[in-house]
């Protein structure tokens, strides 16, 4: 069996909370590595600015609005790229919220926020194009776990107990969908400075504290992101299934490091 290479040539990803941060790179990452590619958020002037990256790129893309909240959105939006494309073969789902408080202090309202966008949307990305992908009989998901996906974070439980589910529901898929043609993996990001996360970390003793315990002792980059989503992406990954891959600087592998 020859080696397979990590190109995307040939292939459609669509991004869900793509547009922004993480999802960004990711999108711009796959374009790059040969995909056509459509990120897809609420915002509708990421969305414009995003698209004329990928195509800048040389990369085929749409310009569709969606909300993982809403499930008609998300079959919209298949729709759209199953029209313009005749497929999907790569979902990263991307979308996602945090905010931290103590815990005693999280309201109903607050918590079932934040499962509903991390992993009840991730459900409902999961479902939604898994659904055409297990007709096609192939399908490659990626979906966004986090350190908090193993070990404990301070004052951030909704964000936590969200993440920790992501991870189990991506080992939940792949062995349902494994047999039909459909890899489902994550990949769970260290410390990385987005708008999702800066007031957290920039000057605060909890940023000191990421830092200290990260051994390659800084935050994370990206783009530093997009290796780990072409590989799960591509045919190199075509027996990677189940898998919640760390991008951590080292993290979760540190005990004391001085």
């Amino acid at each position: 069996m020859s080696y397979r290479p990590l190109s995307l040539e040939g292939r459609v990803a669509v991004v869900v909370g793509g547009t922004t941060g993480i999802g960004r790179a990711l999108s711009l990452g796959l374009a790059q590595a040969g995909a056509d590619v459509v990120a897809s958020a609420r915002g509708a002037a990421n969305l414009a600015s995003v698209a004329a990256e990928i195509e800048a790129l040389g990369r085929r893309t749409l310009r569709v609005a969606s909300d993982v909240s809403d499930r008609s959105s998300l079959e919209a939006l298949r729709d759209a790229v199953v029209s313009g494309f005749g497929k999907v073969d790569i979902l990263v789902n991307c979308a996602g919220r945090t905010q931290r408080r103590p815990t005693l202090e999280v309201s109903e309202a607050e918590w079932n926020g934040i499962l509903d966008t991390n992993l009840t949307g991730t459900l409902r990305g999961c479902q939604v194009f898994g659904r055409t992908m297990i007709e096609r009989g192939y399908g490659r998901i990626i979906n966004i776990a986090s350190l908090a996906s193993f070990v404990a974070i301070l004052e951030v439980a909704a964000y936590s107990a969200s993440k920790a589910a992501v991870a189990s529901l991506t080992r939940q898929l792949a062995i349902e969908w494994g047999p039909r043609g459909v890899c489902v993996n994550a990949i769970a990001p260290g410390v990385f400075r987005t708008a999702l996360n800066r007031e957290l970390l920039d000057g605060t003793a909890r940023g000191k504290e990421f830092l200290m315990r990260t051994p390659m002792q800084r935050f994370g980059q990206v783009d530093e992101l997009a290796g780990a989503a072409i590989f799960l992406a591509s045919e190199s990954a075509s027996f990677v299934n189940g898998e919640v891959l760390a991008v951590d600087g080292g993290f979760l592998a540190s005990g004391v490091n001085q």
